[in-house]
């Protein structure tokens, strides 16, 4: 029998928490969309640079892959013993890395584009 999902009081908690979470992460990402997509920072408003929020998106992915290396270390030292947490470090970690491949596919592509501008 298929137990639902609101019926268990943990299972409903960690689903909005990782729902609440994934929202958060999506405005960090709209907001450093929104800086870089602005264009230059006036001095009233200094945003941070192009490099910066690749450089900070790069770290960000970097530690949430090293994250889900250790988790076989974590789960033979007993600091985790949820299932549901480590597939959704797992994911998240993937999700995180496709993602990274992705915009680097996309600089890589419009690098590729301005090559073939003719001057």
């Amino acid at each position: 029998m298929v137990e639902r999902i609101g019926s268990g009081g943990l299972q409903r908690e960690a689903i909005l928490a990782a729902l609440r979470r994934q929202a958060a992460e999506v405005d960090q990402v709209h907001q450093a969309a929104a800086g870089v997509v602005a264009g230059p920072a006036t001095a009233d408003t200094a945003k941070p640079a192009f490099a910066e929020v690749l450089g900070e998106g790069l770290r960000s992915v970097d530690t949430e892959v090293k994250a889900a290396e250790r988790l076989p270390e974590d789960i033979a030292l007993g600091r985790i013993d949820d299932f549901s947490e480590i597939a959704a470090r797992i994911k998240r970690a993937d999700l995180s890395f496709k993602f990274a491949m992705e915009i680097r596919n996309k600089l890589i592509d419009a690098y590729r584009e301005v090559m073939r501008m003719q001057v």
